[in-house]
């Protein structure tokens, strides 16, 4: 017997959005399997790593602890919603300026947490960064380069949101 769908509205990426999901599909499963935005990577799948980042009201979540129903109502940002029409966020360009990306797997999950730190600390010390970004994991470039990153980000966007 095939499992009831619940009809899920959300915004997501700034767009009204609806999809069926079963009750014990995650966030990431709906955001990837049903939605198709490939962008939100799994990594861990028990919300250790924060490859599946996305921020949902204003909180950054990891999307493989959040039920696709869950969303019912709710604000997501995933990486496919950072940059605009008119280019690159400054984080994502300031990740390619300071080659703080190697595989792919963590990217967007750092750069989805990067842009909520910045939103609501615009001028962040190293230190605050390192702590905001304790959540997400990598095993390519090391965290040097990604906090730098961040840094040089809240330095070009000179505190604006």
């Amino acid at each position: 017997m095939a499992a009831v769908k619940t009809h899920v509205r959300t915004t997501l990426n700034g767009e009204a959005t609806e999809y069926l999901c079963e009750p014990n599909q995650s966030l990431l499963e709906v955001l990837r399997d049903v939605l198709f935005l490939t962008g939100t990577k799994e990594g861990c799948n028990d919300g250790n790593c924060g490859a599946c980042t996305v921020n949902m009201d204003g909180r950054i979540v990891d999307s493989c602890l959040v039920l696709g129903v869950e969303a019912e109502g709710s604000d997501i940002l995933t990486i496919e919603g950072v940059a605009t029409p008119e280019g690159l966020h400054p984080i994502q360009q300031a990740f390619l300026e300071n080659a703080a990306l190697q595989c792919g797997i963590c990217t967007p999950g750092f750069i989805v947490a990067s842009k909520a730190l910045l939103e609501k600390e615009p001028n962040p010390s190293e230190a605050r960064v390192r702590h905001w970004l304790a959540g997400n994991l990598c095993r390519c470039t090391g965290y040097d380069k990604i906090v730098k990153a961040v840094v040089d980000a809240a330095n070009t966007m000179g505190g604006k949101k």
